[in-house]
């Protein structure tokens, strides 16, 4: 019994020893443990250096000066001649098109019938003469319509002239006053002696006032009593001179003394010449009120003789205004009657050319008819240039399309271009007349690629360019090629290796590691930072972004990495 108690308490003490060393031992190989489930990462430091770029694109080889064998009429194949790639001279058969009249020929028979009845439509319904008809026919000579035109605008012009000059002149006739001697108008001299009369009789009731006669009196005696104030302020300032030189006063006392009789005296002097004045206008009353009373007889005088001269001119300028309206009123007529014959003139002319047209237009839907009527029988379509099929567009048993070519030439001794596009940092480094290579040049005999020409991009004209290059050699349209281009080299502050970059949905991107302290040691973590590849060569790109240098970036990995998940570093 006792035996089984101790057993079973040294199991449990094995146990516990157990238990405490397995969770030591994972407590100090936890970071191992972890690290050996992390992806582990190769990396390589962000550096500057320098790039020798070669920007690289693909495009198809079109023809630089292409041309398109149309048929305007929808006709149906019979058979085609030639094959993509063949080279034909000027005048070999490409198509062989069906016996059948087309489409256009049927059209063209119903544009010939319009045209002939809108002709005998335009012959019952409009005033057509028989000069009309004979001018039409016969072709009169543009000179004649011309010359008639001529004449029947200059006999417009003239009357508008006149009528202008007829205007002119009774504008001038109701603008007319009745003239005086003295320049202005007789309603302006009137008015100036209607109101001097005014004014004369105003001053007149004003000077003869028993107001103003009193006002007379009080003005003479306020001016004799203040020169009899200033009379005995002058007697009391020499009075007192007087005492002061009897007295013996000093110098400057004596000198006050006088100059207050020289003030006193010339406040008297002013005193008695406002008082004489004062008189004056008193006393003179009467002589200006005669005055004004002759006066007043000699302007009522003047606007009597002033008025019935005025009588006179009025009747002289209205009989120039009734003249000049009558004028007037006959020079409107004339032009009238000039524009009437004008309209008629023009309106007859544009009849003959109508009819013209018309006959033009018939005779030229019974060329087309005719025409069209000879190719419906034994139809074919040639070449108008030597050079190579380049495309062929239709087939057997197909009809053909005006608005699409049947045959597409390449012609002789023409050019071929490609085309991409770059973005305009990598346009940058790009000049016309660089030489391109060719990828796998090898599979190719003699093809050599120039850079033509740097255009902005039509599809995002602010961040990409188009580089167009000529093409020469054993080529044909429709090839794609792959080339490279550009050798200058740049120096760039950040480098890192192309396996470094990555891309999304955001765009591109590079993983930095980044290390994080920990009670256990030192973790690391995959950091995103977005970067823009400036130029790339053949291992490594220059890159712009939120990287200061020296930064290990991530290049390859033994398992997905994630921004912001951890990572192990090789041991």
């Amino acid at each position: 019994m006792k035996e089984n108690g101790k057993n079973k308490r040294e199991w449990v003490k094995t146990a516990a020893i157990i238990f405490l060393s397995v969770m030591l031992v994972l407590t100090f190989f936890s970071q191992s443990i972890m690290n050996y489930s992390l992806p582990e990462v190769a990396t390589s430091y962000a550096q500057s250096g320098t790039i020798t770029a070669k920007i690289r694109g693909t495009g198809v080889v079109e023809s630089g000066d292409p041309y398109e064998v149309k048929v305007t009429e929808t006709r149906k194949v019979s058979s085609v001649a030639v094959k993509v790639g063949q080279t034909v001279q000027k005048g070999d058969v490409l198509l062989y098109l069906e016996d059948a009249e087309s489409d256009e020929l049927k059209e063209a028979k119903k544009a010939l019938e319009a045209a002939q009845d809108e002709y005998e439509l335009m012959l019952l319904t409009a005033e057509i003469t028989s000069s009309n008809i004979y001018s039409a026919t016969e072709g009169v000579s543009v000179d004649v319509y011309r010359k008639q035109i001529t004449n029947a605008q200059a006999a417009v012009k003239k009357a508008e002239e006149a009528k202008k000059a007829a205007e002119e002149a009774k504008k001038a006739a109701d603008a007319a006053v009745p003239s005086n001697p003295e320049g202005v108008s007789y309603e302006v001299l009137v008015g100036q002696i209607e109101q001097a009369i005014k004014d004369h009789e105003t001053q007149i009731a004003y000077e003869s006032s028993d107001a103003v006669k009193a006002q007379d009196e009080i003005n003479v005696n306020n001016k004799q009593n203040a020169l009899s104030n200033a009379e005995a302020a002058v007697a009391t300032a020499e009075e007192n001179y007087n005492a002061a030189v009897e007295n013996g006063s000093d110098e400057e006392t004596v000198n006050n003394a006088w100059a207050a009789v020289l003030n006193a005296r010339s406040i008297r002097d002013t005193a008695q010449n406002e008082y004489n004045q004062a008189v004056a206008v008193k006393d003179g009353r009467p002589v200006t009120v005669a005055n004004l009373q002759a006066n007043l007889e000699t302007w009522k005088l003047r606007l009597y003789n002033l008025q019935k001269d005025q009588t006179a001119a009025t009747t002289t300028t209205d009989a120039g205004k009734k003249a000049a309206e009558e004028a007037l009123a006959a020079a409107a007529a004339d032009l009238e009657t000039k524009e009437a014959e004008l309209k008629a003139l023009v309106d007859n002319i544009a009849n003959v050319i109508k009819l013209e047209q018309l006959l033009d237009k018939i005779d030229d839907a019974q060329k087309t008819v005719d025409e069209l009527t000879e190719k419906s029988v034994n139809a074919t379509v040639t070449a108008d240039i030597a050079g190579t099929v380049t495309q062929v567009n239709v087939t057997a048993g197909n009809n053909t399309s005006a608005a699409t070519p049947v045959v597409v030439l390449q012609p002789e001794g023409a050019g071929y271009t490609l085309s991409f596009s770059v973005t305009n940092e990598q346009a940058k480094r790009l000049a016309v007349g660089d030489k391109a290579d060719l990828v796998n040049a090898w599979r190719y005999d003699e093809v050599e690629v120039t850079l033509a020409s740097i255009k902005p991009d039509k599809q995002d004209p602010g961040q990409k360019k188009q580089l167009t290059f000529n093409v020469t050699g054993n080529v044909t349209a429709g090839q794609s090629f792959s080339v490279s281009v550009g050798q200058k080299s740049a120096n760039y502050d950040i480098i890192v290796p192309n396996s470094a970059i990555r891309e999304d949905s955001n765009g591109k991107f590079v993983l930095i590691v980044e290390s994080k302290p920990s009670p256990l040691g030192n973790r690391y973590m995959a950091t995103r930072v977005d970067v823009e590849v400036l130029a790339s060569d053949d291992t490594q790109s220059a890159v712009s972004g939120a990287l200061n240098g020296y930064e290990y970036v991530i290049t390859t990995a033994n398992k997905p990495v994630e921004a912001g998940k951890l990572v192990r570093m090789p041991e």
